[in-house]
């Protein structure tokens, strides 16, 4: 077993200083090779060394400039730290340099959208389900994206069809009753998926405010 075997058996055990060690060796033993590099930008990642990790990702990166995965592992390292602009430019390195995988389109739809560009983030978590339809997480961020961007019936769509798969997402039960609540009359739809909400998560308390709002509002009418 080499080196780099090694370290990824040990990160994957949660022994860091042996994965280290491992990828240190794989490094030295191959200082032109970008995997070993992009092993220790991924295992400094992990204990939160941002300084290291950003060093030893991007050394891969000069090694050659079409490591998929250093671009993608300095991206999740930048989105994890809040710098949402860096990480969309080197999420979208990744993707055009042939990561045809949802967590990348889904990442960098994350990326934009953190950075206040929504309309951009669209057409990414778009392909994110489309490549990965029976992801919950990548649907429901499309749908609340959906609904952010004011698309309601779309986003409507895409909410009814993630309840219909998982009846018990509180999330998901949530903010269809939100689309229901400002976009059409159906109150009744919106206190039920409100209180859907609430009923599967008790500590669900935006939920629980709404519900209860709704209500007041039409006892006073």
């Amino acid at each position: 077993m080499g080196y780099n075997e090694i370290g990824i058996q040990s990160l994957q055990q949660g022994k860091y200083e042996k994965a280290i060690e491992a990828f240190v060796k794989a490094a030295e033993q191959e200082p032109d090779n970008p995997v070993g590099y992009i092993n220790l930008g991924n295992v400094f990642t992990a204990v939160g060394d941002v300084e290291r990790a950003e060093r030893f990702f991007q050394k891969a990166l000069t090694l050659d400039e079409e490591a998929v995965t250093a671009y993608y592992g300095l991206a999740n390292l930048y989105y994890n730290n809040g710098r949402f602009e860096e990480a969309a430019k080197l999420y979208e390195k990744a993707v055009r340099s042939g990561m045809e995988q949802a967590d990348a389109y889904f990442m960098l739809g994350k990326s934009l959208e953190q950075g206040g560009n929504e309309k951009l983030a669209l057409p990414y978590l778009q392909r994110a389900l489309e490549l990965a339809p029976d992801d919950l997480e990548i649907q429901l961020s499309y749908g609340i994206l959906l609904a952010k961007l004011e698309l309601f019936k779309d986003a409507e769509k895409v909410l009814r069809e993630l309840v219909e798969k998982d009846p018990e997402h509180p999330d998901a039960h949530y903010n269809l009753g939100m689309v229901y609540a400002v976009s059409t009359d159906q109150k009744e739809d919106a206190l039920y998926h409100l209180e859907r909400a609430f009923r599967i998560e008790p500590d669900h308390v935006q939920s629980k405010y709404i519900y209860d709002m709704i209500k007041q509002g039409e006892a006073d009418k």
